[in-house]
């Protein structure tokens, strides 16, 4: 495939008057897993609703789905043309199953020939069977609704897909069965953006690239020995390093809030 999975440019984001994402750059080649780490309130999540279109955010530069320029297109026809998210909470949905909810997405998106098998083969993997009739979410444990949304991204086998924090929250036997199915995944018609602060994720999947973010900036990438370098020295010794302050530090400006 001649253009990379995802390719994120000068991508800015303001909610109101604070300013986020600060220009962020970064590239995703198909075939690859790439996490991305940072203190909280270093704009993290706010990358994912951007890429993904939350209307709040006022959003400039550029990203790429396959080739595709996304920004500036209903969040729908972003996902027709690939990019699939998770959520750090996924949401309730009472009165649709699960299993309408595939219909209705695989339709939507146009998750083509094969969806019935693949969506066959990760509930059963999974375990996902017997809440097929259930409504989206309701009811489940954290490290279920999870495991729904991997699901999700087996069967309907995106472009890009954007983790948002699939450990937040979870045991370390859950945080190992979603790592071994996210590296299941690896393959090259797809490639993966993995969101987290914490590197315990990365004991059960090592990824190809490992990008920090500080204040709303990539300020440094590396191989997966950068996991063990954030263990040792955490985020505040590689943002002296690139000269960026910590959210919520005297001198960030605009008041990073956590979370975001």
């Amino acid at each position: 495939m001649s253009s990379p999975a995802l390719v994120v440019a000068g991508l800015e984001a303001a909610l109101g008057d604070l300013r986020i994402l600060r220009g962020v750059d970064l590239e995703v080649p198909y075939g690859e897993i790439h996490a991305l780490m940072g203190p909280n309130g270093s704009g993290k999540s706010t990358l994912c609703h951007a890429l993904m279109g939350k209307p709040e955010y006022r959003v400039t530069g550029s990203a790429r789905v396959a080739g595709v320029e996304v920004l500036g297109l209903p969040t729908d026809v972003r996902a027709r043309e690939g990019l699939f998210t998770t959520f750090q909470y996924p949401v309730e949905v009472p009165g649709v199953t699960l299993s309408d909810f595939m219909a209705e997405v695989a339709d939507a998106t146009g998750a083509g020939s094969g969806f019935e098998e693949r969506a066959g083969v990760a509930a059963a993997g999974l375990g996902m069977d017997r809440f097929m009739d259930r409504p989206l979410n309701q009811g489940l444990s954290g490290g279920e609704k999870k495991r729904s949304e991997i699901y999700q991204l087996m069967a309907l086998a995106p472009k890009v897909a954007v983790l948002d924090e699939i450990d937040s929250g979870l045991d370390i036997d859950a945080v190992r069965e979603l790592a071994a199915a996210v590296e299941g995944m690896r393959g090259s018609g797809l490639g993966v953006l993995m969101i987290t602060h914490y590197s315990r994720v990365l004991r059960y999947l090592v990824p190809d690239r490992i990008h920090v973010m500080i204040a709303g900036k990539v300020v440094l990438s590396g191989g997966p020995e950068l996991a063990e370098r954030l263990e040792q020295t955490g985020y505040e010794s590689l943002a002296a390093e690139a000269g960026a302050d910590l959210p919520g530090e005297e001198g960030d400006g605009d008041g990073f809030l956590a979370g975001l």
